[in-house]
């Protein structure tokens, strides 16, 4: 497990260096820039690799942890491989929330007021998941739904409004990191470190879901309760991600998968390992995405999904994976 744990932090290194030295535009002495912060400031290198392309670099480590997290949290609590943000209705939920904020011109992509947006969105979204959803079986069913009108409304207003910000985010709502900055960061690192500490402090309940709500209840436990725990959780990194970067696809249901199969299914050791991949996906598909077309960028979505979706394929076939 060491082992294991020690490739994929290589991987992220390896990873970050190349996002550094990949890019539209080619970076000179980016070394001496780097290791030099008050080198030739003015220069237009600097403004590359300072003001953009480490932040960028920041933001995607996080939104990828974030994402892996939520989705590790989202199978667990649904005790469903198959759940994820996306699929339970709180991704659509907290893009809806930050299409109205903008709107109704009291948000801006990216900023807090459009968490809060967000946040409220997901929220919404996901507790009429479960309010319809009788059953814990029917969840995915009920949240496809959902997903699929929240969605709907998104489209929508996107499509109906003259206001030319709301259609200057449709590129946004495909997943981008374009916009990400410094900032960003200001608010994804806190929102980022709290719900990971309580992810890890609840992930031992989290284990005993798996042994049904009846067994959850006869060991003094309230099932209910900690989904609901969860589901803030998860609201919360969906939320700060959406309002940032826009909806990623497939990364919240694929590093969940890949982290269960070469680490096992205890949730503390899930919470540290779907981080990680996460965030090594999204940076990797975010390099690929700047780096591909210059001067052009592809949806971050659509090539998370091209590599998640092989290395999902090859590992469940290879370990014959089973949901336990």
């Amino acid at each position: 497990m060491k082992l294991r744990f020690s490739l994929i932090v290589i991987a992220l290194n390896i990873a970050v260096v190349a996002s550094l030295l990949l890019g539209a535009t080619q970076v000179e002495n980016i070394w001496r820039y780097l290791f030099n912060p008050g080198f030739d400031s003015a220069s237009t290198n600097h403004l590359i690799l300072w003001q953009i392309r480490i932040p960028r670099i920041l933001v995607a480590l996080l939104i990828g942890a974030a994402l892996g997290l939520a989705g590790a949290i989202a199978q667990s609590a649904a005790n469903n491989p198959l759940a994820d943000p996306a699929i339970l209705g709180t991704s659509a939920g907290a893009s809806l929330g930050v299409v109205i904020g903008v709107l109704l011109n009291l948000a801006e992509v990216g900023s807090v007021s459009a968490v809060l947006f967000a946040t409220i969105g997901a929220l919404i979204a996901t507790a009429l998941t479960f309010t319809w959803a009788r059953s814990v079986g029917a969840l995915i069913i009920i949240g496809i739904g959902t997903s699929a009108l929240f969605s709907a409304v998104v489209g929508l207003l996107i499509t109906a409004t003259n206001n030319p910000e709301i259609r200057s985010i449709s590129f946004w709502s495909l997943g981008s990191l374009a916009l990400a900055t410094s900032e960003s960061l200001l608010i994804l690192t806190p929102v980022f470190l709290v719900c990971f500490f309580f992810a890890f402090k609840i992930a031992p309940q989290l284990d005993l879901l798996s042994l049904g709500d009846i067994s959850v209840r006869h060991l003094g436990l309230s099932a209910k309760a900690i989904r609901l725990k969860a589901f803030l959780i998860i609201g919360s990194l969906v939320a700060v991600s959406v309002s940032t970067v826009g909806s990623i696809s497939f990364l919240a249901l694929a590093a969940p998968h890949i982290a269960r199969i070469l680490f096992g299914g205890k949730n503390r050791i899930l919470t540290i390992a779907s981080s990680l991949i996460g965030a090594l996906i999204l940076l990797v598909g975010d390099t690929i995405a700047r780096s591909v077309l210059p001067p052009y960028e592809l949806p971050i979505g659509l090539i998370t999904s091209l590599l998640g979706a092989p290395i999902l394929i090859l590992l469940v076939r290879k370990a014959a994976l089973t949901w336990k």
